[in-house]
């Protein structure tokens, strides 16, 4: 076990961080290359003002139409995005292993805090697979990719809960948390989590389109 994860925090850690950041790169540079080559037009009208107007809207819970029709999604997706970035970011574990290997440190939550963003992000999981078994028009748009992308998401904080509280097998969980947790960071180049790398670029055509184009909002 002791092997196991000196290979995870090892040679595999620099190959999920390595094909997460080459990943990104390499798919915001083939959506540029695409974009120059069969829409070049779309460039003529972006606008700074009608991109940033856009984006900085649509991340304020109930700004938008469509945020204030749904308010229990909003909320839910506001919490679970969130507490996705926030918790591993500052958690205070992750920190010190950050500090061991670069000598980097900084603010760390509170572990009864983080415990609780960790719940949130996994009860949000459920929530959107109840959602999308219960609801024929998401239903209708999920495909099994949508169910492992699920999984991937919920795994590093489930296993992540059980390992700091030691419960069952804790070296079992450990691996377990740091290995979900290098196929999430894989995972994010090519799959829909994706959506956290082109989602601002979708909106910046958005209101560009809008605003530039149709002289219109976007929400």
């Amino acid at each position: 076990m002791h092997e196991l994860y000196g290979l995870l925090t090892g040679p595999l850690a620099w190959a999920a961080f390595f094909v997460f950041i080459g990943g990104s790169l390499y798919r915001l540079a083939t959506m540029l290359i695409l974009v120059h080559k069969k829409e070049k037009f779309i460039f003529t009208y972006m606008s700074w003002k009608y991109s940033f107007r856009s984006i900085f809207h649509w991340i304020i819970p109930f700004a938008t139409t469509n945020w204030k029709k749904h308010p229990v999604l909003t909320i839910v997706t506001f919490a679970f995005h969130i507490c996705l970035f926030l918790t591993p970011l500052f958690l205070l574990a992750h920190i010190v292993l950050w500090d061991e290997a670069w000598h980097i440190s900084w603010w760390s939550l509170p572990d009864s805090l983080a415990d609780m963003m960790t719940l949130v992000v996994v009860g949000a999981c459920v929530f959107y697979l109840i959602r999308r078994i219960s609801l024929p028009e998401v239903q209708y748009v999920t495909s099994a990719s949508d169910y492992v992308i699920l999984l991937i998401v919920a795994a590093p904080f489930v296993t992540g809960f059980i390992a700091y509280h030691q419960w069952l097998n804790y070296p079992l969980f450990l691996n377990l948390h740091i290995l979900s947790g290098e196929i999430m960071l894989v995972a994010i180049p090519f799959t829909r989590l994706s959506h956290m790398i082109f989602s601002p670029f979708t909106r910046a055509y958005m209101g560009s389109e809008f605003g530039a184009v149709r002289h219109a909002k976007d929400w």
